[in-house]
């Protein structure tokens, strides 16, 4: 006789990226430090609707946790506070804050598409600079660290984690190779979206249930153009007004 499986010891993460944010000023134009960048009009009432999504479904967390950068901070907050769970206080850690660019005005204009967009492109080299700063090896290094130190935690079932976007491809890239070293292109990560994964007690034993879900873009009708393609748009444009 067949015996009936164990139930499985599998912790739920809802993995956010951050609401939307402008990285470069409406009336002028100029870049904003992406370390400084706070959540817009838009990215606030979508970091609402994503907490009106949680409690609606019932979901509780018992552990937040946010890169430190102001816009994973704010985001968080609001999803607390529109989850009716704002007496939770997020917990930072840096280690999850997003790929770090270097100087924008050292790239070669031959390399600057590529700077922008090439870590959509599967499979990702970790030598891969992003914007000729930091390589997809660094960012490794420290992002699944982190998820080593969430996993060896035993004091958590729930957990919010709001992050970044290419952070979150890093993990996803992790669950869905069964724990694997390596990162995926052409995850679309988009404005305070949420990602449901459990986590089993095995390195490998990962289940992603959904992706990308954006509670107020429904089936992303609109949507054609990456985050980074969309920034690249907006970069030209901005080199152009100041050749002008």
């Amino acid at each position: 006789m067949l015996q009936i499986p164990a139930r499985q010891n599998r912790r739920r993460i809802y993995l956010m990226r951050h609401g939307a944010v402008s990285y470069f000023d409406g009336e002028t134009g100029r870049p904003v430090l992406p370390e400084q960048v706070d959540l817009n009009h838009e990215g606030r009432a979508q970091a609402r609707a994503a907490g009106e999504a949680f409690a609606a479904a019932g979901v509780r967390f018992d552990r937040v946790i946010v890169s430190g950068l102001p816009r994973t901070l704010q985001t968080a907050q609001r999803v607390l506070q529109h989850s009716g769970q704002a007496g939770l206080a997020p917990q930072i850690w840096p280690e999850w804050q997003e790929i770090r660019g270097g100087r924008l005005s050292e790239i070669d204009d031959a390399q600057l598409e590529q700077a922008f967009t090439g870590l959509q492109r599967s499979p990702v080299d970790e030598a891969q600079r992003f914007l000729n700063g930091e390589c997809i090896g660094e960012l490794l290094d420290r992002v699944l660290g982190g998820v080593r130190r969430l996993r060896a935690d035993p004091d958590w079932d729930c957990a919010l984690l709001v992050l970044h976007g290419v952070v979150n491809a890093a993990i996803l890239s992790h669950a869905i190779s069964g724990g694997q070293r390596l990162m995926l292109g052409g995850w679309v990560q988009s404005p305070a979206c949420i990602n449901v994964l459990d986590l089993g007690d095995a390195p490998g034993d990962w289940l992603l249930r959904a992706t990308n879900l954006a509670p107020l873009q429904g089936l992303h009708a609109q949507d054609r153009a990456t985050t980074m393609e969309a920034l690249y748009a907006q970069y030209l444009d901005y080199r152009n007004r100041r050749r002008r």
